[in-house]
């Protein structure tokens, strides 16, 4: 690979020069073959891969470095987080000519590991691998992964566990929490570098100049944050751990631990472990998206000469997400039901919908599959909705089917086929309903591609089923 560094000259102690841990005997178990050609990895065999991906085998003109970030966690502040487990090998230049950052996760301790090993049990990097890969094809904005490797080594949890380092690939890794860290240090230059940086990578639009173009990274941030969540809930994913220091920057979904998808709907779902108050549940994504980017803008007052007209200036901006997310929120609804237009009688027909299926627990995904199908007459409308139905198919016309086959998928990662391949990985090293599944994966949304095994909730509707941190 031909990597360049990166994050090196943005602000003391914001990258730290480190290299990932060795590992005993590294053994390739997935490698994602479009995504290495797309980025241009040319990578020759396995050995090499599980060589290279695994740490053992570093570029020898870059120096890996692990990345220092801040992090709000279930809203306490932590000013020095970073990368505990990860090493960034540096950038790839893909054939547009796009810089995608190459990170190792689960290679070993660094600087910010605070005392833990640094290492990643294979279940976490199986979730990570398939999650990334399905979020990707429902075509919500995501990292990716390009490898996982098994590290012949294990990792000792509760219980000991095999141990595997998981190849993450993203355009960035600036997070809030990367704002913050720099802020909590005054570290005033370095904040402006960061911000240059990153209107730079993923916000070239923004030409203003002095102090209009940090207002105008916050709103192009702020948008980014809403089509995000605004995907999430599209097709039923709890991130479960929306932590500053898991937002990027750039509206990418990164960092796959205690995160599953709803079966039943309900607002209130919530799966990780840790998220014992709802902080984190289904519907109240929007509100936290918020609060972070509420966080961004504390950040980024230390770069306006005068804090009271920089909150005067930016504080309307944090104002107007609730009218920004609810419009997008709205048409997400009239998308899902193949409304064309918009009827005032809309909003209490999507409301209905809402209440019929949580009061009998009809499944997100396969409830409006099958609204969509019955446009086709290729399945029946759950016989909870008939009466409802009704009203609504006095408001579909023939453009309807098109506008919902397109945001509703047919299946999704659902949380107990997550489960097999993980339990398939850890007994055998291999698993061939993953293999189907990753087949399968590439059209969520055609439904003559349609594979019952995948579209059924498990028998308790995950009634009892938890998600944990990868750590």
């Amino acid at each position: 690979m031909n990597l360049t560094s990166r994050y090196t000259e943005l602000g003391e102690h914001f990258s730290v020069v480190d290299f990932p841990s060795t590992v005993a005997n590294p053994h390739l178990l997935l490698w994602n073959t479009e995504l290495a050609a797309q980025i241009g990895v040319d990578t020759d065999n396995d050995e090499q891969r599980a060589a290279i991906f695994s740490g053992n085998q570093l570029d020898t003109q870059i120096k890996p470095v692990a990345l220092g970030y801040s992090g709000h966690q279930f809203g306490h502040f932590s000013p020095c987080l970073g990368d505990g487990r990860a090493h960034l090998l540096g950038a790839i230049k893909d054939h547009q000519g796009k810089l995608w950052d190459i990170q190792l996760k689960g290679s070993g301790a660094t600087p910010f590991s605070r005392g833990g090993d640094g290492r990643c049990a294979l279940g976490p990097a199986i979730r990570e691998y398939v999650m990334s890969e399905a979020m990707n094809a429902l075509g919500v904005a995501t990292t990716r992964c390009l490898a996982v490797v098994a590290s012949g080594e294990t990792v000792y949890r509760h219980p000991p566990q095999a141990g595997a380092i998981v190849t993450r690939v993203a355009r960035s890794h600036i997070r809030v929490g990367s704002f913050q860290y720099l802020a909590s240090q005054g570290d005033i230059e370095g904040l402006k570098k960061l911000a240059e940086y990153v209107i730079t990578c993923h916000y070239p639009q923004i030409n203003s100049t002095a102090e209009q173009r940090y207002i105008d990274l916050l709103a192009a941030v702020i948008e980014q944050q809403i089509a995000l969540i605004i995907s999430w809930m599209r097709v039923g994913f709890i991130h479960g751990v929306m932590n500053t220091d898991n937002t990027l920057i750039s509206g990418e979904t990164i960092d796959y631990g205690p995160c599953a998808m709803i079966n039943q709907f309900d607002f209130d779902t919530v799966f990780s472990s840790i998220d014992k108050q709802g902080r984190y549940a289904f519907g109240n994504q929007a509100n936290i998206a918020n609060w972070n980017c509420a966080r961004l803008a504390e950040s980024l007052l230390p770069l306006f000469a005068d804090d009271q007209q920089a909150i005067a200036t930016l504080s309307p901006l944090l104002e107007q997400f609730s009218e920004q997310f609810n419009q997008a929120f709205n048409t997400m609804w009239q998308q899902k039901l193949g409304l064309s237009g918009e009827q005032q009688s809309d909003h209490q027909l999507v409301t209905e919908l809402l209440q019929l299926m949580k009061q009998h627990q009809l499944d997100y995904t396969n409830t409006f599959n099958a609204l969509t199908e019955s446009l086709n007459n290729q399945l029946t409308i759950p016989a909870e909705l008939q009466a409802w139905s009704i009203k609504w198919m006095a408001r579909v016309d023939e453009s309807s089917y098109r506008i919902m086959r397109a945001v509703n998928p047919v299946f999704i990662p659902r949380n107990h086929n997550i489960e097999i391949f993980i339990n398939e990985y850890e007994k055998f090293g291999q698993s061939e309903h993953l293999n189907k599944f990753l087949r399968v994966l590439k059209k969520p949304y055609d439904f003559s591609a349609q594979v019952s095994e995948w579209c059924q909730p498990p028998a308790d509707n995950d009634r009892n089923y938890q998600t944990f941190c990868g750590t």
